[in-house]
């Protein structure tokens, strides 16, 4: 599912709603019929690039080893079985030769690739991206589509919040347009119209513009 909607409309705030990081001001939050604070361990995240400290003294695989903490726990030392997670998940996002190579050495796509690594090594049910695609080359891109596209088969649910509305139709089978409150709900082809655009992101449509939509679609 891709969260649609302009800066500042709710969707890294929903996100963290789901990861427990903040409280709604009402009603509650429940991830597979469960309360928050229990399904931690279910949920992996990839928050946005800006909000990860890349001049912190770790190496790659250090990172990817993360994803694991949640199965591990702090103290405890990696077992055989959290290695292998690791050294797959790097291997998933051609980063192994990477690995000992400090984070704050890394572009911007091989970042994200980092990031993504460590979900996998995490193995969640629920896979959480804040803006993914933000500062990556197209083929980054399509390596991050490639591996969500497979952890959907493998019935891991995914949502991604995203400015690109033209991968919706492409990589999607469901987008919720977002401005502070649900504008539209639904399969991208269905959703994505001229209408539900300018309810997200504020503006209107001259006349002359919806007569021609009306008749481009007719």
């Amino acid at each position: 599912m891709a969260l649609v909607g302009p800066n500042g409309a709710g969707k890294t705030t929903l996100l963290k709603l789901v990861l427990g990081l903040e409280k709604p001001g009402s009603g509650e939050i429940r991830v597979f019929g469960r309360p928050v604070a229990r399904c931690l361990h279910r949920v992996a995240v990839i928050p946005q690039s800006s909000a990860v400290d890349w001049l912190f003294p770790v190496s790659v695989r250090q990172v990817v080893m993360m994803g694991r903490y949640v199965h591990l726990g702090w103290f405890k030392r990696p077992k055989a079985a959290d290695r292998e997670a690791v050294e797959s998940a790097m291997e998933s996002m051609g980063i192994r030769s990477l690995a000992d190579r400090r984070v704050g050495e890394l572009s911007g796509g091989e970042r994200q690739r980092v990031m993504l690594a460590r979900t996998l090594a995490h193995d969640g049910d629920l896979m959480l991206l804040d803006e993914p695609l933000n500062h990556v080359d197209l083929r980054t891109q399509e390596m991050i589509f490639h591996t969500l596209e497979e952890l959907s088969v493998r019935d891991k649910t995914v949502i991604v919040s995203t400015h690109d509305l033209g991968v919706l139709v492409v990589h999607f089978t469901r987008a919720l347009f977002l401005d502070k409150k649900i504008i539209a709900d639904g399969p991208p082809k269905e959703v994505l119209t001229p209408q539900t655009i300018a309810r997200a992101y504020g503006f209107e449509f001259h006349k002359d513009y919806q007569a021609w939509d009306r008749s481009s679609n007719s």
